[in-house]
């Protein structure tokens, strides 16, 4: 009986072995994952800097970029909980530096019980920006008569609307009763008789307009300035180039058809192609407006549908010396366009010489967008 009590007990570091055996094989793909994700990062954290004409791939790395973020963290707590000090003292460094940039997509929701008790401040006007998609809606029909409700309900002081279709709006009786409230400076339609209506920008003001003028195009970028209180602000909005990732190339990679595609390649291929032609058009549309913003001597609101996500060559540049209500005082996270598994963030409101005091995004399903409305107030020091 002894010697079976030996022959049993010398058995089991064979069974130790075995699983020492699997959590090494873990740990060596664990270890390249990590080399992996942590060059990800660092590039990640190098997008907003460089153009995308010089980097091809970088686009792709920006849209990618709070997912590549979570990985990064989730093979930080394996390696610490492992006792992997060196691999875990590699990622907890690309980590740190990465919580700089966590504000573009997360905040936390401390404040927003405090914040809703809040008695409404007199000196503040609300802001919304919605791109509408012409007034279509999910089926295909007209989606103003629920574009104009929501803009009852909420009852913006400024409204800036991307793809806005004028044609269909017209045939609103709801929308004319709208224009009683609100003074319009419209941006065109196509000159040539019989054609169809451009997809331009508009905006509403219960503010008296002054002036109104185009950056680039009347699609792309223009501005309005608005007389608020004893005060001229200037309100851009924006409607940067697209990624022309349509509504095909978008159910193709969240519904993963992709892994059994034989043409994957080619498809995948084009797809990365059209981001990245559509990136470098995109930054050179930045790179003149923001010229323009910072040459405006008044208080500014910047805001509209930049077609690219906080981890961008595009957002860097429209957002510098400004405040993104996000950034100040949105709470959770926030995604504004509803596709590419929502979550991404590509319609802003950013303000000079205004401070943001509410964000939300309004969780409505009258466009491939979520309407975004802040409300915003005068600083002195500004």
């Amino acid at each position: 009986m002894a010697s079976d009590y030996y022959s049993e007990y010398g058995e089991r570091p064979a069974g130790k072995r075995r699983r020492s055996w699997v959590m090494w094989l873990l740990d060596g793909v664990l270890t390249l994952l990590t080399l992996l994700v942590a060059v990800t990062l660092l590039l990640t954290y190098l997008v907003p800097y460089v153009n995308p004409s010089r980097v091809w791939f970088f686009p792709v790395l920006g849209l990618a970029a709070p997912i590549t973020y979570v990985a990064g963290f989730l093979l930080m707590l394996y390696w610490i909980i492992r006792w992997r000090w060196l691999r875990a003292g590699v990622m907890i460094f690309i980590v740190v530096i990465g919580c700089f940039k966590v504000s573009l997509f997360w905040r936390p929701e401390i404040r927003r019980a405090y914040d809703e008790a809040q008695s409404p401040d007199r000196g503040a006007f609300k802001v919304m920006t919605y791109n509408v998609r012409s007034f279509y809606g999910e089926n295909g029909h007209s989606s103003v008569e629920d574009v104009l409700r929501l803009i009852d309900e909420q009852d913006p002081d400024i409204i800036c609307l991307q793809e806005f279709n004028a044609r269909l709006a017209a045939r609103s009786e709801e929308f004319s009763l709208l224009e009683e409230r609100y003074e319009s400076a419209g941006f065109g339609r196509t000159a040539a008789p019989d054609s169809v209506y451009e997809a331009p920008l508009a905006v509403l003001s219960k503010f008296r307009i002054l002036r109104s003028g185009t950056v680039l195009t009347r699609s792309s970028a223009v501005w309005v300035d608005l007389m608020v209180g004893d005060d001229t602000v200037r309100v851009f909005n924006n409607h940067l180039r697209s990624t022309a990732i349509n509504a095909a190339d978008n159910d193709y990679i969240t519904e993963h058809r992709f892994l059994s595609d034989t043409a994957r390649e080619t498809k995948i291929r084009s797809i990365v192609e059209r981001l990245r032609e559509n990136s470098v058009l995109r930054a050179a549309q930045v790179d003149s407006i923001a010229r323009v913003i910072d040459a405006t001597p008044t208080r500014r609101i910047v805001c509209g549908d930049f077609n690219d996500t906080p981890v961008s060559y595009v957002y860097r540049t429209m957002a510098r010396g400004l405040r993104d209500a996000f950034r100040t005082c949105g709470s959770g996270y926030s995604h504004t366009f509803r596709g590419f598994f929502n979550t991404l963030r590509i319609d802003y409101v950013l303000s000079g010489g205004l401070e943001p005091i509410s964000y939300e995004t309004l969780p409505v399903e009258f466009s491939d967008h979520h309407p975004v409305v802040v409300r915003l107030k005068k600083t002195e020091k500004d």
